[in-house]
Parts: C-alpha cells; sequence; structure tokens
C-alpha cells in the first residue's frame, strides 16, 4: 500500500510492477464503465458518462486506499491478538470489529480513547498509524491541486487550438487559417508552443495517468485529438507542404510521438498498436480524402511538393504515430480528427473572418471613393487653373 501511494503520487516517473493496486483499480473499474458508454446512443450523453469517471475515479481511489490502510493495521492487531480492552467486546468476531473500529479511529486521528490497548507493541501501532493517518492526508491535500493544475494547463493550450485549428481541430484548417502574409512565422511560433505542450504532457500525464481519463470541458475538444492534429499538421509540413516551418514541424512531431508513445505504454496498448500497425488500423486518410485535403490546401494557394513521392512519405510518418493513436483512442473512448474540417457555419473563426471580411471590404470601397474624389477634385483644379491666371 505505501509502496503503491508512493509511486503514485511521489514518484516522477512511470510505476512499475505488475501487481498494483492503482492499476487494479483501474482495471476493474474502467473496463465495466467504458463498456456502459459504449452503449449510449446520444454523442452528448456519452461523452458526459466518459466525463464523470476521471474526478469520481480519484475520489474512489482514495477511498480504497483508506480501506485498505485500516483493514492491514486491523489484522496486524488482530494478529497480536487484539490487545484492547473494549466494553463492547465478547465473541472473535467482535475482537475483529474492535480492530477495525480502532483502525478507522487511529487513521483518521479522531482519539476517541473509548478503546485502551493493553501493550506497548499494541501502543506503538496506534502511534505510527496515526502518523501514517496525518501522512495520509497531507498526501491528498498534495495530490489533488497538482492533478488540477496539470489539467488546467493542458486545457488552456486545447482552447487556444479552438481558433487556430477548428472544432474538433484538423490539419488542414490549421494550415489554412495560417496562410496569410506572415503566417509562416505565426505558424513556426505555435508548432513551437506545441512542442513545449507535449513535453509536459509527458512529464505530467506519465506520473499521473489519472489525467488522461479527464475529459475536455467541450464535446469536441480532447487531449488525444488536438495532439494528432498536431502530428497530422507536422506529417503534411515535412512530407507533403512546401514552407520554412518544416524544421519546427520535425522537432514537434518527434516531441509529440514521444509523448503518444509513452501515453501507450502507461495502458499497455503497445500489443494492440502493433497489430493495428500490420493492418487492422482504418486509414483516416485515403485516396477520396487525400483529394479533398488537397483540393482544400490548393483553395487558398498552399503550395505542394512537386515529387511523386511526398505521398509514400506522408503514408510513411502517418505509420510512426497513427496506430498507437488508434490504440489509445479505443482504449478510452476518444475520437480522432479527421484531415479536412467539415463546413461549419457556426464556427467562431468563420463567424469573425465573414465579418472582418466585410469590414475590409467597406474599408476598400470608402478608400477607393476617397481616391475618386481626389481625382476629381484634382482635375477639377488642372481646369480652373489657366482661368486664375
Amino acid at each position: 500500500m505505501y509502496l503503491d501511494a508512493f509511486q503514485t503520487i511521489i514518484l516522477p516517473r512511470r510505476p512499475s510492477g505488475r501487481f498494483r493496486i492503482t492499476r487494479l483499480f483501474y482495471y476493474v473499474t474502467w473496463g465495466p464503465w467504458s463498456a456502459v458508454a459504449r452503449r449510449l446512443k446520444g454523442k452528448g450523453a456519452r461523452e458526459q458518462f466518459y466525463s464523470i469517471y476521471g474526478p469520481i475515479s480519484l475520489l474512489l481511489l482514495l477511498v480504497v486506499w483508506a480501506l485498505v490502510l485500516i483493514t492491514g493495521f486491523a489484522c496486524l492487531y488482530n494478529g497480536m491478538g487484539s490487545p484492547f480492552r473494549d466494553p463492547m467486546g465478547g465473541s472473535l468476531m467482535a475482537s475483529f470489529r474492535t480492530d477495525l473500529y480502532v483502525s478507522g479511529t487511529t487513521l483518521f486521528t479522531l482519539g476517541l480513547g473509548d478503546v485502551v490497548p493493553l501493550s506497548m507493541l499494541a501502543r506503538a501501532f496506534v502511534v505510527m498509524e496515526s502518523g501514517t493517518g496525518l501522512g495520509f492526508v497531507a498526501l491528498v491535500i498534495g495530490y489533488v491541486p497538482v492533478l488540477y493544475q496539470a489539467f488546467s494547463r493542458r486545457e488552456v493550450d486545447i482552447a487556444l487550438l479552438d481558433a487556430r485549428a477548428g472544432s474538433p481541430p484538423t490539419a488542414a484548417e490549421l494550415l489554412r487559417r495560417h496562410h496569410f502574409e506572415g503566417g509562416d512565422e505565426a505558424l513556426i511560433v505555435l508548432l513551437s508552443s506545441w512542442e513545449r505542450w507535449s513535453a509536459e504532457i509527458l512529464e505530467s500525464h506519465i506520473s499521473y495517468p489519472i489525467l488522461c481519463y479527464y475529459r475536455s470541458q467541450h464535446d469536441n475538444q480532447s487531449w488525444l485529438s488536438a495532439m494528432v492534429a498536431m502530428l497530422d499538421a507536422c506529417a503534411l509540413l515535412v512530407a507533403v507542404v512546401e514552407g520554412p516551418a518544416s524544421r519546427q514541424a520535425q522537432l514537434t512531431f518527434a516531441m509529440a510521438r514521444h509523448a503518444l508513445i509513452d501515453m501507450g505504454h502507461v495502458f499497455h496498448q503497445e500489443k494492440r498498436a502493433k497489430q493495428l500497425l500490420e493492418g487492422g488500423t482504418q486509414d483516416r486518410l485515403g485516396m477520396e480524402g487525400f483529394n479533398r485535403l488537397c483540393e482544400s490546401l490548393g483553395d487558398v494557394g498552399i503550395r505542394f511538393c512537386g515529387d511523386e513521392a511526398s505521398t509514400v512519405r506522408l503514408h510513411a510518418m502517418r505509420k510512426l504515430y497513427e496506430p498507437h493513436a488508434q490504440a489509445i483512442s479505443e482504449y478510452l473512448g476518444m475520437g480522432l480528427p479527421g484531415w479536412v474540417a467539415e463546413p461549419n457555419a457556426k464556427d467562431q473563426w468563420v463567424v469573425i473572418n465573414r465579418l472582418r471580411e466585410q469590414a475590409e471590404a467597406v474599408l476598400t470601397r470608402n478608400r477607393a471613393a476617397a481616391r475618386e474624389v481626389k481625382k476629381r477634385e484634382l482635375a477639377q483644379a488642372l481646369v480652373d487653373e489657366p482661368h486664375e491666371h
């Protein structure tokens, strides 16, 4: 129990060992929970049901740890022959109930004093358990804020991606929205920030895998879809699309892929990822999707690599991460993003962009009208000038 709590809360790396209370707890609870969630028909209801699991599993895990500690110390007391004076004692079962009662009141430092230990060894164990209880409460108080701070940092960049790549995010939309004068520099900055985001995910979610179960506030967003969308965009920039952002895309791709694969190791999805790599995965792009992707990017004038091997390079890069992403998607019930966004007239970017284009059109007309007025005034001045002389 102590080792399990240490590995889960304090140890800053992926826990090792086959038998761990935390691993057993999530194995027992996540399977039935996800099975029920998959049977729900409505997407909103299904996501809502999934979103409950992360917070409630944290509370239940703390309860399990407390129960294990109480039962463990009770067994120690029972092994010493229940050395307590209890007015309600009597039978063997009553003695074990007394041991549980003493263990519970000691762990939570109630100190009622109605049951008295009769040996020095029992007193020593009571003191030891009370100290364990204080440490347990302190760990819980420190553990929960750390989790929610890491969750909050993760979600900030995911929320910012909404305006930069759509909701859900797609690689094509990310590149389209950064195709403007100075857009390459902005894209490099964005990719650099997501390289750091991936490193933070690797550090925090390996230490606290429970964060992977926490869903984003909006149904169209998730840490997995955001990471895969960035990997898609990086794969396009490296293999297909010409531009100065390809160097930073390589760095971001390497970091995000590293984080994705390590997430698969945490949930023991290596075997499933291997099966998908050998031909069991559903093609997220396909030839029809690739044609739509080229059409979408070509509409805004994004240049493609001219060689025929570009599609081969893109396929090779996709094989480096898509099987791992698909395995985690199946396990967590998180959908993967497409490559091209579906038309959505209510998208905030579309609405605001339309208003901006209308405003620019009005300004262009006003400037043209002002130039015409100046031309007429200049022409009139040239006509009137000889009469003045």
